[in-house]
């Protein structure tokens, strides 16, 4: 079985609009599984990697250029009798209020009324993890402005993807401990919100830092500093090839 995630982009918001929205699809035999996130540049992407809407979404935080996209997708999907109510979209459950308040409590999305936000959707409150499509993910929160807001995303000996994040050690040593790859959140200088190049030379032993592919970064020339420096910088477009998940995140159903 052959697995790989697709980089849709890989710029932090201020660079979006050239490297796109931070993103990626974890595809499964060449097939779209799975979106991680929705900034408006994503979707724009997607449509034009698969030619189709998503089916099911991942929301690792509620920052616009993660989410933006969710209301372009809403209008796609409700007026499409095939996709109204059949998209799926894992949310963890800390951050259902925190998407409610940004988008969904927005008076009317229809001028003409008779329509909720969520009609568009099946929204699936994550606790930890989830099933879909007959393999499990995990869902775990990370360092990002305040606790319970921004979650990364594990599929068990395949991939770890953390969403925007500060360093997290002892969270990898148990999410990535069977050789995964790991996404990360990383530019060449780090501040509050996110991790810096500084900050995983420093908390990360090198096995871990070999198995890291940085996205969420400024700018091309500061993607090229940092592999200057030895690490695997994401680029858009790019796919990469995964491991196999175990064999204890395959349904037998």
């Amino acid at each position: 079985m052959s697995w790989s995630l697709h980089l849709l982009g890989v710029g932090n918001a201020g660079a979006a609009p050239v490297l796109g929205a931070a993103s990626a699809v974890i595809e499964h035999e060449g097939r779209p599984l799975l979106l991680i996130d929705c900034g408006q540049e994503a979707l724009t992407a997607y449509l034009a990697a698969y030619g189709r809407l998503p089916e099911a979404l991942f929301i690792t935080h509620v920052h616009m250029d993660h989410v933006a996209g969710l209301e372009r997708l809403f209008y796609a999907a409700y007026f499409d009798p095939g996709l109204r109510g059949r998209v799926r979209l894992y949310v963890p459950a800390p951050v259902v209020p925190h998407l409610q308040r940004r988008l969904a409590d927005y008076p009317e999305p229809l001028a003409e009324g008779g329509a909720n936000f969520w009609d568009a959707f099946q929204l699936i409150p994550v606790s930890g993890a989830f099933w879909h499509a007959g393999w499990r993910f995990e869902a775990f929160a990370v360092r990002h402005h305040r606790p319970d807001t921004a979650f990364g995303l594990c599929l068990r000996g395949s991939m770890v993807w953390t969403g925007d994040t500060r360093p997290i050690p002892e969270l990898l040593a148990a999410m990535a401990d069977l050789g995964e790859t790991v996404f990360h959140d990383c530019a060449l200088h780090g501040n509050p919100s996110h991790a810096g190049l500084d900050d995983l030379e420093r908390e990360y032993p090198q096995e871990l830092r070999s198995r890291c592919v940085l996205y969420h970064y400024a700018s091309a020339a500061e993607g090229e500093a940092m592999r200057a420096r030895g690490l695997q910088v994401a680029r858009a477009g790019e796919r990469w090839l995964l491991k196999a998940p175990t064999a204890e995140s395959a349904s037998s159903c």
